[in-house]
């Protein structure tokens, strides 16, 4: 995990344990995404209360890996403020910096290009339930992606798609691959989905 999404889940510590309710859903879905493991469980759940095993939870998080806060995220389902919360708290603490990865192995011309509608096409039917914290890093604020959201309720990629497609529209220029490929990397996200977008249409 990131030092700034294990520094924001420490900063809110307090606030978490008192809305989160983990047992239903939350700590099924960490298990079933191999974040945590079963000793991992009975530890939460032989806590006594549901905000110790809140603090429980959120004392394993950090060392489960780089999937884990994403995960968490996704978990967050049943609790959407707080995921809106969480998403909000990186955003305004997060500068969508225009550093280069190295993981890429595209030419210039190609990172320096704006995507195309089809490109941002498959790049949504690529991003799942990664795509909340890849266009939060992109910029697109909390209230667009709950608009994302509710306008494509059915459909992750449509939501996804039209986050893209409105990131494209307020950035112009500035909306390159090379911009999506560093968002990817800090989600946690695989950068190389993008060359894939790029070389491999399907």
């Amino acid at each position: 995990m990131e030092h700034v999404h294990r520094a924001l889940l420490r900063r809110l510590r307090v606030e978490l344990s008192d809305q989160l309710l983990v047992s239903d859903t939350i700590v099924p879905l960490l298990y079933q995404e191999d974040v945590l493991t079963e000793a991992h469980v009975q530890d939460i759940e032989s806590e006594r209360t549901e905000g110790r095993k809140v603090l429980r939870l959120l004392d394993l998080l950090p060392g489960r890996g780089p999937r884990a806060f994403r995960v968490f995220l996704r978990s967050l389902q049943d609790f959407p403020w707080v995921r809106d919360r969480l998403l909000h708290e990186l955003q305004a603490g997060t500068p969508t910096g225009s550093g280069s990865t190295d993981l890429c192995r595209l030419p210039d011309p190609v990172l320096h290009k704006v995507p195309s509608d089809q490109e941002l096409s498959r790049l949504a039917s690529r991003l799942g339930s990664d795509w909340e914290v890849v266009l939060m890093d992109l910029g697109l604020s909390v209230e667009a992606m709950f608009r994302c959201r509710s306008d494509h309720s059915l459909s992750t990629q449509a939501a996804a798609l039209a986050g893209l497609v409105q990131w494209r529209r307020s950035e112009g220029r500035r909306a390159t691959v090379e911009r999506l490929m560093q968002s990817l990397h800090a989600a946690g996200a695989d950068p190389n989905i993008m060359e894939d977008v790029l070389t491999r249409p399907t």
